[in-house]
């Protein structure tokens, strides 16, 4: 991997993790267009790792928030724990179909469709004080949030989508849905970075890589970290002002074009 890859990469990264486009999907597309070797053992501990810049990102965005009030981590901890379940007990499936761009680009465009309907669909949760919606979210909320978070383990679908329409169907405003995804990214991605970590400790060759490519790693975490913090500010502005067709459009286009290519037999298997 040169320099110029851990870049892009980085900036995908940084820019879809919290935008409802799915940061998984873009990532193996962004390396299947770049040409890379997903079988790099490198790369596998390089698309890991930069996850952590962008978690930090989150933190430094809502630093108070975090250390507001006790309460606060043990919801969080009740919309965790249908993820860490289902991922346990899914592990192994959930991977055979990172590498699937049929999976992705389907998820990518039913997806968008799917978001085009969001605004209607729960348009009487707007208009409320926003000083109130934290608030509303119960242990029994946070719960059902992890639960929807959890259907984004499918490549293409979006942990961010997932879980802001579950907060959404908790009667809270897109706002505070988008900001409580935010802050359930934390153990979520952490958790999830932290096991592939330990994973990957237990080959040789990806630790030897380590030491080779650090440099590559301080890049992409710095840059995922910085592109992060300004498409947080981005997203939360436009979801308040507009809401998330725009977001649907991009998914429904995007998937669209990739199934289009695919049926024309255009070669985007991931090597």
């Amino acid at each position: 991997m040169e320099i110029l890859h851990a870049i892009w990469l980085a900036i995908v990264e940084g820019l879809t993790e919290f935008l409802p486009v799915s940061s998984t999907g873009h990532m193996i597309l962004t390396s299947a267009l770049l040409g890379l070797d997903t079988s790099d053992p490198f790369l596998k501990v390089f698309e890991v790792t930069i996850q952590f810049g962008a978690i930090l990102s989150v933190v430094l965005v809502y630093f108070k928030r975090f250390f507001k009030d006790i309460n606060f981590y043990f919801k969080l901890l009740a919309a965790f724990i249908p993820t860490a379940i289902l991922g346990i007990l899914l592990g192994d499936f959930i991977d055979s179909l990172l590498e699937n761009v049929w999976v992705v680009a389907s998820t990518l465009f039913l997806g968008g469709i799917v978001l085009l309907f969001v605004d209607k669909w729960f348009a009487k949760n707007e208009g409320q004080d926003e000083t109130l919606q934290e608030e509303k979210i119960t242990y029994k909320s946070a719960f059902i949030i992890g639960i929807a978070q959890s259907i984004a383990m499918i490549p293409g679908v979006s942990r961010s989508a997932a879980s802001i329409i579950g907060g959404l169907s908790q009667g809270i405003t897109r706002k505070a849905a988008a900001e409580f995804s935010f802050f359930l990214a934390v153990p979520t991605m952490f958790a999830a970075t932290a096991k592939k970590l330990y994973d990957f400790s237990k080959e040789p060759t990806i630790i030897s890589s380590l030491s080779e490519h650090i440099n590559l790693l301080i890049i992409g975490n710095v840059v995922a970290f910085v592109v992060a913090l300004l498409a947080i500010k981005f997203f939360i502005a436009i979801l308040t002002k507009y809401g998330f067709k725009f977001f649907g459009y991009y998914r429904i286009i995007l998937g669209a074009a990739i199934l289009v290519l695919l049926f024309l037999g255009v070669d985007l298997k991931i090597v």
